[in-house]
């Protein structure tokens, strides 16, 4: 009698004991199954429309992914936000070059502003394929500031860029004038570089590269930038282990580019022999509603360099074929770990830009 219940009492203890291991197991799987949104990884989507590689804007990306070209990846410990661009297919707005990219809701004015931008992320792929001798070949941009009126012209553009068979890459921002008068067919870009080359650095021939710079960034390497803009003066902070601190500041209300003789010569170079030679205005983006970006604002493309051998790549698009450009290092690929903004009292809609644009 005795011994029965014993052997009874131990089974039950048996049973309990593994259905207790077994319940950690059921709910760890069913974690793993559960998807990770970006909205998980970096809280910030309510401030935020994501254009995709595709044309579309599909507003706030909270609980959203698309796997061809926003979405997450574990790498150890670490979750990464991921944007994809192709070289070519539909473009949103008036550009033409293909962006998987978050472009902030509200805008602000340079005067007043009190705002802030903040990213850590790593480019994982550049396009294989392109004119060496175009100066936005093999290059994404990872960050903006965008104006929504008049001619919405970009006071900054920061530039990820690496040559095919080099190791390491450029970081390098850009100002873009803000032209003055009603044609914007002259304006032009000034690039300074952060670790490695500038814009200007490009090949002697379409599949002939420039020295691989000796400070640049490898894909796959973190890299951190901070923009803050007050009253009127844009601040530029970037930062990467075992490279130096670059800082930078640029006037956003008063411009240094206001007649022909004050073009610099790495213009002279690059834009004015392709009729690229406006001036500024003096006030430059003072009035105008500014927003960030962030993201692959891919700079690849398909178009011929004969239209224009700064930003017309002639790279490999498969016909617009997202999955073949992908399957043979046609796109621009960035990560992103870390994100934050912060945005002035005196912002206001910008939903006049989205109208425009869609």
């Amino acid at each position: 009698m005795y011994k029965k219940i014993s052997i009874i009492v131990v089974l039950s203890l048996s049973v309990l004991i593994t259905s207790c291991k077994d319940a950690p197991k059921k709910t760890l799987e069913k974690q793993e199954d559960k998807i990770v949104y970006a909205s998980d990884v970096i809280p910030f989507f309510n401030d935020w429309k994501l254009i995709l590689g595709d044309g579309s804007n599909v507003g706030n990306a909270i609980n959203f992914e698309n796997k061809n070209f926003f979405y997450t990846v574990k790498e150890g410990n670490t979750n990464w936000v991921v944007y994809k661009a192709p070289n070519g297919g539909d473009t949103h707005g008036t550009s033409n070059n293909t962006r998987t990219e978050l472009a902030q809701e509200k805008k602000w004015y340079p005067k007043t502003a009190n705002d802030k931008l903040t990213a850590t992320l790593k480019v994982m792929n550049v396009s294989s394929t392109g004119d060496a001798r175009v100066a936005a070949t093999h290059a994404v941009v990872v960050g903006q500031i965008h104006s929504a009126d008049a001619h919405e012209n970009e006071p900054l553009k920061i530039f990820y860029k690496k040559y095919p068979g080099h190791t390491k890459g450029s970081v390098f921002w850009h100002y873009e004038i803000n032209t003055a008068g009603e044609d914007n067919s002259g304006r032009w870009d000034f690039s300074s570089a952060v670790w490695g080359n500038d814009f200007s650095v490009v090949g002697t021939g379409e599949n002939t590269y420039p020295e691989e710079p000796e400070d640049g960034i490898a894909l796959g390497e973190e890299f951190s930038y901070e923009i803050v803009v007050k009253e009127g003066i844009m601040n530029l902070k970037f930062t990467s282990k075992g490279h130096e601190t670059k800082t930078f500041t640029k006037n956003l209300i008063e411009s240094e580019y206001t007649t022909k003789a004050d073009i610099p010569a790495q213009t002279q170079a690059l834009f004015v022999p392709i009729g690229q030679d406006g001036v500024e205005r003096k006030s430059a983006y003072t009035g105008e509603g500014l927003f960030f970006k962030l993201g692959a604002y891919n700079q690849t493309n398909g178009k011929s360099p004969e239209v224009n051998k700064n930003w017309c790549s002639g790279a490999e698009t498969h016909g617009g074929d997202i999955q073949k450009q992908y399957e043979d290092g046609n796109y621009a690929e960035v990560w992103f770990k870390t994100a934050k903004i912060e945005i002035s009292k005196d912002a206001v809609s910008n939903q006049g830009y989205f109208t425009k644009n869609d």
